[in-house]
């Protein structure tokens, strides 16, 4: 590469000719669309909706080049899940009961590797500190995508709402994509329903995708939510769409089922006028006006 620098350890430069005649390959995904190459990613969702279901099963398609949500990935990639704070058991049987509803085989051994707080002798590093960086540095060699779930629990550094607090971990992020790896990070959401803390996380994210509880959800449907890309780098069309997801066991095995919004709102609607209730009632119930819920209605 053609580039202008005075020695190794400095930064370099290149004209805009240079830099034009450049042969870079093309970005490929890891995860399509929702993971590129050399990515950055970051989903996010109130406590208990099922995030690190989401992302368990985003990094099982990524190592075995398989499938989620209709999201694809090519072929399979080396994958390092770092959890800040599941027990061991609980991780063992949601990691199993995903693999049992997956139809890819079992990624081979060295294409997923799991950090997990019960397995070490030592506390969990702060990703916020550059020692916690280096002791996760031994695990990266041939890794293609880091999974960080969570922010709360991995990355412990100031107040979550300042965007000093943030830098560390931000430098972290991109020096990990100029070594050609991506990331996904896990992360809450705050009462408002946005990401907890500083909107400065989302800056250099390639991806963001939000979690959200659907109207007329109760705790006894478990893990069910709808899928919404609020940035989606390249993506357009049917791939920004949002649609709602469900995990299902039968057995010991977990799977999704995937549906587009309207339909579960449809789904909704028939039951709730087969219960009699009345179109003022039921847009109360699902939180929209008259006229949606009329309009709706006449799809039905």
């Amino acid at each position: 590469m053609p580039l202008t620098t005075a020695n190794s350890s400095s930064l370099a430069a290149c004209s805009l000719s240079e830099f034009l005649s450049l042969e870079l390959p093309e970005r490929q995904f890891l995860l399509e669309p929702v993971l590129p190459e050399q990515g950055l990613a970051i989903i996010y969702a109130p406590r208990g909706l099922g995030k690190t279901y989401a992302a368990l099963s985003m990094a099982l398609a990524v190592a075995s080049g398989g499938e989620v949500y209709g999201w694809k990935a090519p072929s399979p990639q080396p994958v390092l899940y770092i959890d800040g704070e599941m027990p061991a058991s609980t991780m063992q049987e949601r990691l199993l009961g995903l693999s049992n509803g997956s139809d890819s085989a079992l990624p081979s051994s060295h294409f997923f590797q799991l950090i997990t707080p019960d397995l070490q002798q030592v506390p969990m590093p702060n990703l916020s500190h550059s020692a916690g960086q280096r002791s996760v540095d031994e695990f990266l060699n041939g890794v293609r995508l880091v999974v960080i779930d969570n922010l709360a629990t991995l990355c412990r550094n100031g107040r979550e709402n300042e965007a000093d607090s943030w830098l560390p971990v931000q430098s972290w992020l991109l020096d990990l994509r100029r070594r050609v790896l991506s990331v996904l990070l896990v992360h809450h959401a705050g009462k408002s329903g946005d990401q907890r803390g500083t909107s400065a996380k989302e800056d250099i994210m390639d991806t963001v995708i939000s979690l959200r509880r659907p109207q007329g959800y109760t705790m006894q449907e478990g893990a069910r939510f709808e899928v919404h890309l609020t940035k989606a780098r390249g993506v357009a069309g049917d791939g920004v769409k949002p649609f709602e997801v469900q995990l299902q066991q039968e057995g010991d095995a977990l799977t999704w089922t995937v549906r587009e919004i309207e339909e579960a709102e449809q789904d909704q609607l028939r039951s709730l006028l087969a219960e009699g209730l009345s179109i003022r009632e039921i847009a109360e119930e699902m939180g929209k006006s008259k006229s949606a819920i009329h309009r709706l209605k006449s799809k039905l």
